[in-house]
C-alpha cells in the first residue's frame, strides 16, 4: 500500500521558492533571475513585450542603461511582477518623489551626512 503524504506538500504540491517582493540585485541580474524562474526565453520575452532579443540581452549584460519607466512596465507584467520589483524603478519613483519636496531633500541630505 502507498504511503499518503502529510503536509503542505500533499496539499499544494511541491514547494517552491517564495519570490522575494523586491529585488535587491542590479537590473541585468533580476532580469534574467526573472527570466529563468518563468522559463522564458528572450525570443518569448520579446514577443511578450515588443522588444528586441538582442536589446533585452544588452538589458540583462549591462551593455545598455536601465531602461524607461514605461518598459520597465512592460517587462514586469510579462514577467508577472510589480515593476517596483526592480530596485531602479524604487529609485526612479523615489527621486521623483523627493524633486517635488525639496525640504525633505535637504533633512535627508543632513541625516544621511552624519
Amino acid at each position: 500500500m502507498p504511503s499518503q503524504k502529510s503536509g503542505p506538500q500533499a496539499r499544494y504540491g511541491p514547494l517552491v521558492p517564495r519570490r522575494r517582493r523586491f529585488s535587491t540585485e542590479p537590473f541585468g541580474p533580476t532580469l534574467e533571475r526573472l527570466m529563468q524562474e518563468s522559463g522564458v526565453t528572450y525570443r518569448a520575452l520579446a514577443d511578450q513585450t515588443k522588444l528586441s532579443a538582442g536589446y533585452l540581452n544588452h538589458l540583462v549584460h549591462g551593455n545598455r542603461p536601465v531602461p524607461s519607466g514605461e518598459i520597465v512596465q512592460r517587462l514586469a507584467k510579462a514577467l508577472n511582477v510589480e515593476p517596483e520589483h526592480f530596485r531602479e524603478y524604487r529609485l526612479r519613483l523615489i527621486t521623483q518623489k523627493l524633486e517635488q519636496m525639496p525640504e525633505l531633500i535637504d533633512r535627508l541630505y543632513r541625516r544621511l551626512e552624519r
